[in-house]
């Protein structure tokens, strides 16, 4: 829920950014420069707070676990509650924004009206998106969901192009083709194992049937996830928005639109609850359903921690390299079949991550014209946005 889904789309700038700054309080003492000198050395908790290598473990480990959080929530053979489970995430998410601002951890601006109205509809997207998305995690493996992640990455740098005037640069293009390849792969390899019979129980054809249903819904998300970062490009140039105050609109919006449809397209009847909640994983299952919902305050709060205390490349290639532990999470917490072919597959969207983020590097160095300094900072498209409407 938070601007997770956009860590791909990674910009580096040469000048610090208000947003980071902004982002700061919620790092601790250690981030703010209050400490007296020579009092980092003594404090352990300032070792931890600079740690680079707990950073990156940290921001992993928080994108791995909502995954896999998310997976087994939706994993069960008669949930049909998917509206009911993203809002308590939306609302659980607001709450513990509303507790760090209380606390003094993060500042955002209050709810205003008129920038309300403008962003529903963004919302409304973001709706589509992650609603898309948990369906399509219901049916497919976690793999091969990874995988086909990728291919929004392909439709929002061509809607970036005809929208924005973007540009594709050839090693781009490569790891786009590279994650076209692994995502056939990886759809060649789930329908032999489902037709063996491997790793997918009952009949061959409701295994099929159940991946086709995966696949379309996988197809919706990649498109509804482009538009969503698309079309909140498009309008957050207009809004001013620093990073908390989009993550604050974005969940605090989505809630009310959620319960209706909650309400109107999912079963309230206690037969279904009693089917979606049985006695025997109820404990579990509410503790994941909130779970996720923190998962996003660490998600961001782990990203901007790795930014602080990394360079922009090392935060590039952990967006990158992330991807496998997040695909082999799959193979270790689920029955998802393990065969060459979809071994195979997550090697070559592993590669295609790297070869990606070499290629945006190598596409942000040219247009500055130099080579990059390691202490770079990265924006998220929120605060791109609000850079190219400074500029505008």
């Amino acid at each position: 829920m938070s601007e997770k889904k956009n860590d791909d789309f990674v910009v580096q700038i040469p000048e610090k950014n208000n947003t980071f700054e902004d982002q700061r309080p919620l790092m601790g003492s250690a981030a703010t420069g209050s400490q007296r000198p020579g009092a980092t050395m003594a404090n352990p908790l300032s070792s931890i707070d600079n740690s680079p290598v707990l950073s990156v473990l940290s921001y992993c480990l928080a994108s791995m676990s909502m995954t896999v959080v998310n997976k087994y929530v939706v994993s069960g053979s008669s949930w049909n509650l998917n509206f009911f489970y993203l809002a308590v995430q939306s609302i659980v998410c607001i709450a513990a924004i509303f507790i760090c601002r209380q606390a003094g951890m993060i500042r955002f601006a209050p709810f205003d009206m008129q920038k309300g109205k403008r962003w529903f509809p963004i919302s409304c997207l973001l709706v589509g998106m992650i609603y898309t998305g948990t369906k399509a995690l219901q049916y497919l493996s976690v793999p091969v969901y990874t995988i086909f992640k990728n291919l929004a990455i392909i439709v929002t740098a061509y809607g970036e192009v005809l929208w924005f005037g973007g540009k594709v640069s050839p090693g781009a293009l490569l790891s786009f083709g590279l994650m076209v390849l692994s995502s056939i792969v990886a759809a060649w390899a789930d329908i032999q194992a489902a037709v063996s019979g491997s790793g997918h129980s009952g009949s061959k054809t409701a295994a099929v049937s159940t991946l086709n249903a995966g696949y379309a819904w996988m197809g919706l998300n990649v498109f509804c996830s482009a538009a969503f970062v698309l079309g909140m490009r498009k309008v957050i140039k207009r809004m001013n928005f620093k990073d908390w105050d989009t993550m604050f609109y974005n969940n605090f919006l989505t809630i009310p639109v959620l319960i209706v449809c909650s309400l109107i397209a999912e079963d309230w009847s206690s037969e279904n609850m009693a089917r979606n909640f049985p006695v025997e994983t109820r404990n579990k299952l509410f503790i994941g359903m909130v779970y996720s919902g923190l998962a996003a305050i660490f998600i961001s709060y782990c990203s901007a921690w790795c930014i602080r205390v990394t360079s922009s490349t090392t935060y590039s290639m952990v967006g990158a390299l992330n991807k496998l532990p997040i695909a082999l999470s799959g193979l270790v917490f689920f029955d998802a079949p393990v065969t060459f072919g979809s071994v195979s597959a997550i090697a070559i969207g592993f590669v295609s991550g790297i070869v990606y983020a070499v290629a945006k590097m190598r596409q942000s160095e040219e247009s500055k014209g130099g080579l990059p300094s390691t202490n770079q900072q990265v924006m998220s498209s929120s605060s791109q946005s609000n850079k190219d409407a400074e500029r505008s």
